[in-house]
């Protein structure tokens, strides 16, 4: 570390490598066991709903860069500091309408922890209504 480095304005690192591909391990075993609930909600796979999306990082600038890019996606999105913790940016929103297909979810899931990662953001999971 230098002297500049002491005094930069950048953020530092939110999510390390090591980090991301513990999360993004969990991301995928999790999303199978979220849509066998959804199951016993009697929501098929052939059913298309909206997810509901999370994140976290440490700066507002990477909060809007990400936000920027879901945004591109025809996602509902927008962020601002956690209600728990000041020093966090929460990203949240909607996607489009999705079928349940443990394929489409799975991927879509390893989709959001790398563009997460991208964007040094770290991507928190989701979360949907059965009712739609």
């Amino acid at each position: 570390m230098g002297i500049r480095d002491l005094f930069s304005s950048k953020p530092k690192q939110f999510v390390s490598r090591d980090s991301f591909e513990s999360n993004l391990a969990h991301q995928i075993a999790m999303t199978p066991q979220t849509l066998e609930q959804l199951r016993k909600c009697n929501v098929t796979a052939e059913q298309s709903l909206k997810l509901e999306f999370f994140f976290y990082t440490n700066s507002e600038s990477k909060a809007f860069a990400l936000a920027d890019a879901l945004a591109k996606m025809q996602y509902e999105v927008g962020y601002g500091l956690s209600a728990t913790n000041k020093r966090l940016q929460v990203i949240t929103g909607w996607t489009s309408a999705m079928q349940m297909r443990d394929s489409i979810v799975v991927g879509w899931s390893e989709k959001m922890c790398k563009l997460g990662f991208e964007h040094d953001c770290e991507f928190d999971g989701w979360g949907t209504s059965p009712e739609g």
